[in-house]
């Protein structure tokens, strides 16, 4: 498994602006978290602080599984990651309670990257979102969407 100091430096596709968003901001986070009614792991703003959002490099877009699915038997594809922000016709952790609501998922929960057909809420046990900041606990439906 790489170092989280590596991925963050080879995570994105350098060549490839779609889906990015401005630079990340405290404000932003805030009317995320307010939106999304989590707390956002410190490892995701950690990512969206070095690049908010956008295309995976090629040699990072899969996530593996324990179980087959409809994708392969080993891995879900993983080839974005969503910012925060409104910028661009590109979805946004910001348009999570939208496609929530659409797509019949239980709350709270932030999508992370898919656009419907390959939505994942978040790449397996990578992240946890806290409901309540008072309490260190994963938000419900932290669980992949469409596998």
């Amino acid at each position: 498994m790489a170092r989280f100091e590596d991925l963050r430096r080879t995570l994105w596709d350098p060549g490839n602006r779609y889906g990015v968003q401005p630079p990340l901001t405290g404000r932003l986070v805030a009317e995320a978290e307010r939106a999304l009614r989590v707390t956002l792991p410190g490892s995701l703003l950690d990512l969206l602080r070095h690049q908010n959002g956008g295309v995976v490099a090629a040699d990072r877009d899969a996530f593996p599984t324990g179980r087959p699915n409809s994708w392969s038997a080993d891995h879900v594809p993983f080839e974005t990651l969503m910012g925060i922000g409104r910028q661009g016709e590109a979805l946004s952790l910001l348009d999570s309670p939208y496609l929530v609501r659409e797509w019949g998922l239980p709350t709270p929960v932030a999508l992370v990257s898919g656009g419907g057909h390959t939505t994942r809420t978040r790449p397996a046990d990578a992240w946890r979102c806290s409901p309540d900041r008072r309490e260190n606990r994963p938000a419900r439906a932290v669980v992949p969407a469409r596998l």
